[in-house]
């Protein structure tokens, strides 16, 4: 897609930091750096989102997730790792499909914010119901 920012990266027009490569995925240090070794992983070809990935595409794309969040892990020695995947307005800011490996360290100022509720046994079965009635074609 000629105006996406990722799209640009993979045909080199746009220049990365790459942190490794293959003929379908990519893994490059985000510009933005939220904490040192921020590295996203994206696939070469152009997909918006979850909701638009193959099985195969997604199998290809998370098998490497593991050795880069190690080789993140041995060079910075972090204490924990954050994986985020954001789809959709006003989530996702660059509408190519990538995975956020966000290193963690001490006081490093990264915060996620979830607000949770603690529904009854009954509300619980309800969203049970209603995902596993849900018709989805594949």
């Amino acid at each position: 897609m000629e105006s996406c920012i990722f799209c640009k990266i993979v045909n080199g027009t746009i220049p990365s930091y790459t942190v490794y490569e293959d003929d379908q995925v990519l893994a490059f240090l985000d510009i933005t750096q939220v904490t040192k070794g921020h590295t996203l992983i994206i696939p070469k070809q152009h997909v918006e989102d979850v909701f638009s990935l193959s099985d195969e595409l997604a199998s290809t794309i998370f098998r490497q997730v593991p050795a880069i969040a190690n080789k993140l892990n041995a060079t910075f020695h972090p204490i924990g790792l954050n994986i985020i995947n954001n789809n959709k307005e006003p989530l996702q800011s660059v509408f190519h499909y990538h995975i956020h490996l966000i290193p963690r360290y001490e006081n490093d100022g990264f915060t996620l914010s979830f607000h949770s509720t603690s529904p009854s046994q009954e509300e619980l079965k309800s969203t049970l119901d209603e995902i596993l009635n849900e018709q989805v074609l594949t």
